[in-house]
């Protein structure tokens, strides 16, 4: 047996005592860990080591790398349309947030324009919903596909939303199942690599990072999701893939709805040019950062929502991944409304709060192997700036566990907040866009 390039504990001691790791040290220590040659409370320490030391660019940069090649990477250079034109790639990604729906409308309103979108998704766990758990409320739609069956579904239809499989950055898995029962899961250095190791991995042209910042984001307050956008653009642009971020607002709920078939529902309507203006928003404006990264400027992407291209692409979507468009979504068998306490300006509506509230009527999970209903959830009637009187409806409430009602009733109360006109909230959706410096 050849002797090892490093020891664990020398590792550990460079980045305990604040010194800066190298390549060859940090590509020994993701490939022996992977190996099993790191234990796992070694592993621990070095992880809070770094949780407390951080990382340079440098080094998140040689991270990132070592973790993507632990794994298998796609390759989309030669992806075509079956007249042979060879098709640009790009893809989203979002750090979670509540009613996030925006990848069910986004993915095919992009595609309508030429460009492939192979998003790669995952579910949800705690109070952030997960995509496929949302599209798995459609009769008979399946989030595993082949990679064959990736490709071919990009070439014909030109998106596909489906489950990331297990060969991209295997070592990320790993890491972050210790990362969370280690409490080092909010190191931006971390955060940054397990994000873009994945997605770098996945192998897309153009990469759009929707960063949120809030009650009921990942990140509380601007600056840290700041840093943390600015990390993840610069691994980005440093790996090759043109990387840009916007900075978004996750105080309160994106759009009406918080579940999983309620959330379909509103990006059905979306895509028939309706639906609520802030998820139109953030749609229109990620397509166009994807759209641009991908060479299509000066485009009017609202038109492909009003004029049925966007859903023609949706139907095609769910098609070939055996769902039925036309199939009839879950209801949930139980519903509790509500109201205003009192009259005046609603000031909040906070995101935490409503997404527990839907995670504990059963939206959610608290572990993976947990399953969802797929006809709970939240559906709010207002939203903060509103107007409201005293008794009028503020969010229905969908469960088929009537059980579970009282403790989300409490929830929605609590994230209600009514207050005078002269305190309106600021409504600003996308706060900031951050580019690779």
């Amino acid at each position: 047996m050849a002797a090892e390039k490093f020891s664990a504990v020398e590792v550990i001691r460079t980045k305990r005592d604040g010194g800066e790791l190298s390549a060859e040290m940090i590509d020994w220590t993701i490939d022996a860990y992977t190996r099993g040659v790191i234990a796992e409370e070694q592993m621990s320490a070095l992880n809070m080591a770094i949780f407390f030391q951080g990382m340079n660019r440098t080094e998140i940069s040689h991270w990132t790398s070592a973790m993507i090649n632990s794994g298998e990477r796609m390759d989309f250079s030669a992806l075509a349309d079956p007249a042979g034109k060879i098709l640009a790639t790009t893809d989203k990604h979002s750090t979670g947030g509540v009613g996030d729906k925006i990848t069910l409308p986004l993915a095919p309103l992009v595609a309508s324009f030429g460009v492939a979108v192979p998003q790669l998704s995952g579910r949800g766990l705690g109070h952030t919903g997960g995509t496929l758990d949302k599209l798995e409320a459609i009769p008979g739609w399946r989030a595993e596909l082949s990679n064959d069956q990736l490709f071919s579904q990009l070439s014909t239809v030109g998106a596909v939303i489906c489950a990331a499989g297990t060969g991209l950055a295997p070592a990320d898995k790993k890491l972050y199942a210790l990362r969370d029962v280690t409490s080092t899961v909010e190191s931006i250095p971390l955060i940054a690599s397990s994000i873009m190791s994945k997605k770098i991995a996945e192998g897309t042209g153009t990469l759009v990072l929707d960063v949120k910042v809030g009650s009921g984001a990942f990140m509380k307050n601007e600056s840290n999701a700041r840093e943390l956008a600015e990390t993840m653009v610069n691994l980005g642009t440093d790996a090759g893939v043109n990387t840009v971020a916007l900075l978004t607002n996750m105080d309160t709920p994106l759009g009406l709805t918080a579940g999983n078939a309620i959330e379909v529902e509103e990006s059905v309507e979306v895509l028939a040019g309706g639906g609520p203006e802030d998820v139109v928003e953030l749609t229109v404006a990620l397509a166009v950062e994807m759209l641009a990264g991908a060479g299509i400027k000066d485009v009017d992407v609202r038109a492909a929502l009003n004029d049925g291209r966007a859903m023609d692409k949706w139907r095609a979507m769910i098609s070939a991944q055996g769902g039925d468009p036309d199939a009839k979504l879950p209801v949930a068998k139980e519903s509790h409304t509500v109201v205003a306490p009192a009259e005046g300006v609603l000031l909040k509506l906070d995101a935490m709060d409503i997404g527990l509230a839907a995670w504990t009527l059963g939206a959610g999970r608290a572990r993976k192997e947990d399953s969802v209903q797929a006809g709970a959830g939240v559906r709010l009637h207002v939203k903060p700036g509103a107007l409201v009187r005293r008794g009028e409806p503020i969010a229905t409430l969908l469960t088929d566990t009537p059980e579970k009602l009282e403790r989300a009733i409490e929830l929605v109360q609590r994230a209600v907040m009514i207050g005078s006109e002269a305190d309106r909230p600021d409504m600003r959706l996308i706060l900031d866009r951050i580019s690779a410096s």
